[in-house]
């Protein structure tokens, strides 16, 4: 029996599956009166989480064993069915909060953006595997997959949804730069992303987007409109002091804060456990992010390092960017806390995600144990991090 789990990363099985854990409590703690309030059961959105946590953990222990060099094989069709996706839930999915972002499969919404982020991971660590002999080449090794992507982003940009869609275009460039990128390519596309922005901003900037910022950076100007979301997440933060409310006891999520149980989420943890239960989720998060990069440092190929960068890369932006807008830092964007916050496409594209890491962590630790008892399927050379715009291999 314990043969079958040989190799295996047991801090990246144990900790998202505690946070998981961990959100579906707090989820029904901070769901339980809105959910009344609307005529619905209390438990409502946490049985739903519960369903989806169930099928996130089926998925996580096959792809703990699947092996992950074998997603080279399956590329173009997961390429292929996120394309078809995207489009789709732009001409069926279901209007919520003036986007239309998911679609509804069997009563529960599926939301494609959450799954292509894992797509486009998959698919630029193979790409860029692909293209070593060539990566410092713009037009030959980055230009095709970087359009191709983007692509990928722009039909999430139209939904609308800002905040995948930022998360996405970060993914990319960590990746881009951990693939060896020569660093005056990386500079140009800076200055022409740079540049696009510029242009774009007053054509897709409606009011109620510049509502969004001005009530990140100065909510009391405009505390009724505006500003009211953070707010009330301040006034969330700070009556929980260092120890919290207690447990069910939050005074925020009773009307007052909207998405308690999404995006503000850590609100109401911060509210009902203090500091202390902040700095716990805050602190299993980190252990996840930087046991996925210690993965990717300890890899033998390409195409492991760079999936696990992408991994990890994913889990550090959606967690900075939803704990950046509770907290003022960023424009509230709707994005959720990773493995915590309500969400059932989320939670399974993570728990899949961790599967998947956990899968490289079993053939980097198995090497460790015995070389000879892994052979490697092919004979890519591995990159290091970028210095210089130059490569080196090991």
């Amino acid at each position: 029996m314990f043969r079958l789990f040989k190799g295996f990363d047991f801090t990246l099985i144990i900790t998202p599956i505690l946070l998981a854990l961990f959100g579906t409590v707090m989820i029904y703690s901070a769901s339980m009166v809105s959910t009344t309030v609307l005529g619905l059961e209390s438990t409502y959105y946490f049985h739903r989480q519960i369903v989806w946590f169930l099928l996130g953990l089926i998925v996580f222990w096959f792809l703990c064993f699947f092996p992950y060099r074998y997603f080279k094989n399956l590329i173009k069709l997961m390429m292929g069915v996120s394309f078809v996706l995207l489009v789709v839930v732009l001409f069926f999915g279901e209007l919520e909060n003036n986007a239309i972002r998911s679609i509804n499969v069997f009563g529960f919404n599926m939301q494609p953006s959450e799954l292509v982020k894992l797509v486009i991971i998959i698919y630029l660590a193979y790409i860029f595997t692909k293209k070593q002999a060539y990566i410092h080449h713009f037009i030959k090794g980055v230009l095709p997959p970087l359009l191709l992507v983007l692509v990928y982003a722009f039909l999430i940009f139209i939904q609308p949804d800002i905040g995948t869609m930022g998360i996405l275009l970060l993914i990319i460039a960590t990746m881009i730069i951990s693939a060896g990128v020569r660093w005056r390519h990386i500079l140009l596309l800076v200055f022409a992303s740079t540049m696009f922005i510029i242009i774009i901003i007053p054509v897709v900037m409606t009011e109620k987007r510049w509502d969004r910022v001005f009530g990140a950076y100065d909510p009391f100007s405009d505390p009724s409109l505006s500003g009211h979301h953070l707010i009330q997440s301040y006034l969330a933060i700070s009556g929980g002091g260092l120890s919290g409310e207690g447990l069910g006891q939050s005074v925020q999520k009773l009307g007052y804060l909207w998405g308690a149980h999404t995006d503000f989420i850590m609100s109401v943890i911060a509210e009902e456990l203090g500091i202390f239960g902040v700095f716990i989720v805050v602190g299993l998060l980190l252990l996840i992010i930087l046991r996925g990069l210690y993965i990717a440092n300890k890899c033998q190929d390409n195409f492991g390092t760079l999936l696990a960068i992408g991994i990890s890369s994913m889990i550090a932006f959606q967690a900075f960017i939803n704990l950046g807008a509770i907290s003022g830092v960023l424009p509230i964007t709707g994005v959720t806390l990773p493995f915590v916050s309500y969400g059932g496409s989320s939670l399974l594209v993570l728990m899949a995600s961790m599967g998947i890491l956990n899968n490289i962590a079993k053939n980097v630790n198995l090497k460790e144990m015995d070389p000879k008892s892994v052979r490697e399927i092919d004979n890519d050379k591995v990159v290091q991090p970028n210095r210089g715009g130059q490569t080196w291999s090991s």
